[in-house]
């Protein structure tokens, strides 16, 4: 199977950042303009981006909409972008203006069947996000802890028809400490469906190791910070997955 790279953009103020195990507090600001980052991403190879609305996903509403709409309109990638989506309104919103996949991450916690509703009308279109401590999902931008584990509702979603999930392990997100891949295997394992990994992506070899697992189901991996600190360049990430093929 083929293994996808998703160079990632956190977007808070309108600005490029990226935070430290979801600390709204512990913030790095990496550039002012999210389209201009989206645009290098793109023109390094990338064919997907991975946007985030921090600042929806606090505010559960949309905030840094019009730097997503324009990176899918004017930008040969793909775009997926999750943070602040509550309502079929913020779903089509997106869709309608170009963007490939929407995330849907707190709402699948708190109104699974409205998820699920999601999931059976748009299809593919639709990504869940589950992010989790200690394996139970956070919700409201990682600062709720549910009593939801990141499993169990995963396979919910699958047998609803989801086909893509996004895994957050949040106590490696932005530590450079190498990912869950445990965590990544078992929820693939799990519910049977496409699992993109993010968080703790901090050398070359991590994703050699993902893509060793793509047989599995782990068809993905979302790398921002190591990218912004200059670990790796997305180029070089896309021939390193390449050549471990």
């Amino acid at each position: 199977m083929s293994f996808t790279i998703y160079p990632a953009i956190d977007m808070r103020g309108g600005k490029c950042v990226r935070l430290l195990q979801g600390d709204y507090d512990k913030e790095t600001v990496y550039g002012d303009s999210p389209f201009d980052m989206a645009k290098k991403f793109a023109d390094e190879g990338a064919d997907w981006i991975h946007m985030v609305d921090l600042d929806g996903a606090k505010d559960g509403k949309r905030v840094n909409d019009q730097y997503v709409i324009q990176a899918s309109r004017e930008l040969g990638a793909s775009v997926q972008i999750g943070g602040g989506i509550r309502t079929e309104e913020d779903i089509l919103h997106y869709l309608d203006n170009g963007v490939t996949r929407v995330i849907i991450g707190s709402i699948a916690v708190s109104n699974p069947e409205f998820a699920i509703e999601m999931i059976r009308k748009y299809g593919k279109a639709i990504a869940v996000g589950l992010d989790a401590k200690n394996g139970f999902v956070a919700t409201h931008g990682w600062l709720e802890t549910s009593e939801v584990r990141a499993v169990d509702l995963g396979r919910r979603f699958a047998d609803a028809g989801a086909e893509t999930f996004i895994f957050t392990d949040i106590a490696t997100d932005g530590m450079l400490s190498g990912p869950n891949i445990e965590a990544v295997r078992l929820l693939a394992g799990e519910t049977g469906k496409s699992v993109i990994a993010s968080g703790g992506v901090s050398q070359l070899a991590d994703l050699a190791k993902l893509r060793e697992y793509s047989s599995e189901g782990v068809t993905g991996a979302i790398v921002g910070k190591a990218i912004y600190e200059g670990r790796f360049t997305v180029a070089e990430a896309l021939k390193e997955v390449k050549e471990s093929c």
